[in-house]
């Protein structure tokens, strides 16, 4: 039986829409900023608009696609033309390498990960999310085929773990309420905003969907939403302040850097 595939969206026409509607969350960005440690010197890797960039450290970023690379914002470095399989950096020349929902996208994730532990001489940080947990949002009851497809595109966490070896700790990561960073979870107290065709376009997931089963889900949630159905079902979210579902935190240090294993359950 065949494996997943990684790298099958095209950026190129599909990118547009991501530098206004996947932007750095703020209490996000802060457990991905503490996870770089001391890092002077931080790799971005699959880079995008720059979210999650530090901007008190000196950050090289890489984008393969050439429309992601010109959304970036003017006051954020350009981004060099490569790929995670085959960075143009010498063995531990940054302090740190990150990567941010990016590592489902690579063709080879595996030898990504192995890249960003050879050119990192410290923390390698993840975000990515456990497709183990992809149904712990709502709309899995609407669109399971969206979660199904999801499942496939994501490396499990334990396969992350292997390619970067060392002494990994994986944290799972609350989604704040008001979230600015469009992924599905970020709306899991705004159940309307799944209607709006802007925030679907910055979702990749929506692109491997049959329309026709989209519509039908869509179709679903707009009636329970009118009928007040989902507010029956799923209306205390609008009042939760987090969500904790598959969104995790992945850092990874070099052998030798720590003692003990600090792995925690993903």
């Amino acid at each position: 039986m065949p494996g997943p595939t990684f790298g099958d969206v095209d950026y190129e026409t599909h990118g547009g829409g991501y530098a206004h509607g996947r932007r750095t969350d703020p209490r996000i960005a802060s457990l991905v900023h503490a996870a770089l440690a001391d890092a002077r010197t931080v790799l971005n890797v699959g880079a995008g608009a720059g979210s999650y960039e530090p901007g008190d450290r000196h950050v090289l970023a890489v984008e393969p696609s050439a429309a992601m690379r010109a959304g970036r914002p003017p006051h954020l470095p350009p981004a060099v033309n490569a790929v995670a399989e085959d960075l143009p950096f010498d063995d531990a020349s940054v302090d740190a390498a990150m990567a941010m929902v990016t590592v489902h996208q690579w063709p080879d994730p595996d030898r990504g990960l192995r890249e960003l532990r050879r050119v990192s001489r410290g923390p390698v940080v993840v975000l990515t999310f456990d497709p183990d947990a992809l149904d712990r949002l709502w709309l899995a009851d609407y669109l399971p085929e969206l979660t199904a497809t999801e499942r496939r595109r994501f490396p499990p966490i334990e396969r992350i773990r292997t390619a970067l070896g060392g002494t990994t700790t994986v944290t799972p990561v609350p989604v704040p309420a008001d979230c600015v960073d469009g992924f599905a979870e970020a709306f899991y107290n705004r159940p309307e905003r799944f209607l709006d065709p802007a925030v679907r376009n910055c979702q990749s997931a929506w692109g491997f969907l049959d329309p026709a089963m989209a519509r039908r889900g869509l179709a679903r949630l707009r009636a329970d939403l009118e009928s007040g159905a989902w507010d029956h079902r799923h209306g205390a979210l609008r009042h939760q302040p987090t969500f904790t579902g598959a969104l995790r935190l992945v850092t990874a240090l070099p052998a030798g850097a720590g003692t003990g294993d600090h792995r925690r359950p993903a």
